[in-house]
């Protein structure tokens, strides 16, 4: 069961890619609060308080939202879709994940509203630091929706907002 609340969510259906993925963001921050969803639909359910996540109709949508772009069930683009489309859900932080450079699927997750889109090396240690630098950027300098600003755990200034990173 996913809980309550996190700072950050992410939607991958691959465990290995789920470690990969949150080592460096561990290694960033490791009190940060992680949530991970294995497909689309639990992504959903989470983000907009439905099915067995009801009870968190109310609670704080995570500062970001690491999506992965093929999933199962309901994929990456769908996800966004809907979020964008959600009162409660529409500001929420969304890099999407991709795993090669097709310059249709990333005008697509533009045009759907993602924030940023993120090739995924295939090299473990420029993955690394490539997830750190999301996770640097987007929890650390950007300041999120109802967040004062102050410096946070990943060493970050919250001065600079806006979307991209």
């Amino acid at each position: 069961m996913l809980p309550d609340e996190a700072e950050l969510l992410l939607v991958q259906d691959n465990m290995l890619e789920v470690e990969l993925t949150l080592r460096p963001l561990r290694d960033l921050d490791p009190g940060c609060r992680l949530a991970v969803a294995r497909d689309g639909e639990e992504a959903l359910d989470y983000l907009l308080g439905r099915g067995a996540f009801r009870h968190r109709l109310g609670a704080p949508l995570p500062r970001l939202v690491l999506l992965e772009f093929r999933l199962p069930r309901v994929d990456g683009v769908e996800v966004l879709r809907a979020l964008r489309a959600s009162p409660r859900a529409s500001a929420a932080p969304v890099v999407m994940l991709l795993p090669a450079s097709d310059a249709r699927e990333v005008a697509q997750c533009y045009q759907v509203g993602a924030n940023s889109c993120v090739l995924k090396p295939v090299e473990f240690a420029r993955f690394y630091d490539t997830i750190q630098a999301v996770g640097r950027y987007w929890l650390g300098t950007n300041l999120a929706a109802g967040v004062p600003g102050g410096a946070h755990a990943t060493g970050g200034d919250r001065r600079a907002s806006g979307r991209g990173g």
